[in-house]
C-alpha cells in the first residue's frame, strides 16, 4: 500500500515538474493586435483643443484586453501637421500644429512579455484639420465660423436656436454654411442689463441676426 502512495506521489511530482518546465502563461502573454479609440477625429480649426487617443492591446495566453496607451509608440505620416503630447491619465494627445489637411496616426508595441521581438502595428486613426475659412483646406470655403464674445465676463448669456451657440456655458463657436443667417438672443445675468451688440447684420433690442460669410463672423454682446 505504501509503495502505491509513493508511486502516486512520484507521479504527481513528475507532472508538476513537467508543468513548471513550460513557460508560465502569465509570463508569456502575447500581444496580437492594437485597437485605437477613437478611429477618426476632425479638428474644426487648427486652434481646436487636442483629442485624447487610447490604445487597447488584445492579448492571448491568456486572452485579455488592456489599456496600453502609455506603453505604445505613436507615429504619424504627417509630422508637420500633428504633434504628440502624452499626459498621464488622459491618453495620447494629438494636437494640430498649424496648417490643415488629412493624416493618419497609429500605435506600435512589442509582441509580448515572453521575449517576442515582433512589432505589432495598429490600424491607423484618421485625423482631419479643417479650417473652413481657407478654400484649400478640406471643406474649405463652404463654411464659416461664428464666434460670440460676452463682456464683462459672467454678465449674461448668448444663445441661438440653431447651430448650438450657448455662450459661455456650452459653446461660443459654431460652424455654419457660408451665407447662413443665425439669430442670437442675449440674456443678462442677475444684477446686469443688456447694453448693445457689435458685429450683427441687423439687431433689435437683445436680438441679433448675423449672416456668416465663408471668412467667418464675430459678435460681441455687451452687458452693464
Amino acid at each position: 500500500m505504501k509503495s502505491r502512495y509513493v508511486g502516486l506521489a512520484i507521479g504527481a511530482m513528475i507532472v508538476l515538474g513537467a508543468m513548471l518546465s513550460f513557460p508560465s502563461c502569465g509570463h508569456d502573454q502575447k500581444l496580437v493586435s492594437i485597437d485605437l479609440a477613437p478611429t477618426a477625429v476632425t479638428y474644426q480649426s487648427p486652434n481646436s483643443d487636442p483629442a485624447a487617443f487610447t490604445a487597447y492591446g488584445n492579448y492571448i495566453h491568456p486572452p485579455a484586453k488592456k489599456d496600453i496607451t502609455a506603453q505604445v509608440t505613436w507615429k504619424t505620416d504627417t509630422p508637420t501637421l500633428f504633434t504628440f503630447k502624452y499626459q498621464a491619465g488622459t491618453g495620447e494627445l494629438v494636437a494640430p500644429d498649424g496648417g490643415c489637411g488629412v493624416g493618419n496616426v497609429w500605435a506600435t508595441a512589442p509582441e509580448g512579455t515572453g521575449g517576442g521581438s515582433n512589432i505589432i502595428v495598429s490600424s491607423p486613426a484618421t485625423l482631419t484639420v479643417n479650417d473652413p475659412t481657407v478654400p484649400t483646406c478640406p471643406g474649405g470655403g463652404t463654411q464659416g465660423t461664428l464666434s460670440v464674445q460676452i463682456t464683462p465676463d459672467s454678465s449674461g448669456t448668448v444663445t441661438s436656436l440653431t447651430y448650438g451657440i450657448n455662450c459661455p456655458s456650452v459653446s461660443c463657436i459654431a460652424l455654419v454654411p457660408a451665407g447662413t443667417s443665425v439669430a442670437l438672443t442675449a440674456t443678462p445675468a442677475n444684477g446686469f442689463s443688456f447694453l448693445d451688440w457689435q458685429g450683427c447684420t441687423s439687431k433689435s433690442g437683445n436680438s441679433c441676426l448675423v449672416t456668416v460669410p465663408a471668412g467667418g463672423a464675430g459678435v460681441l454682446a455687451t452687458f452693464q
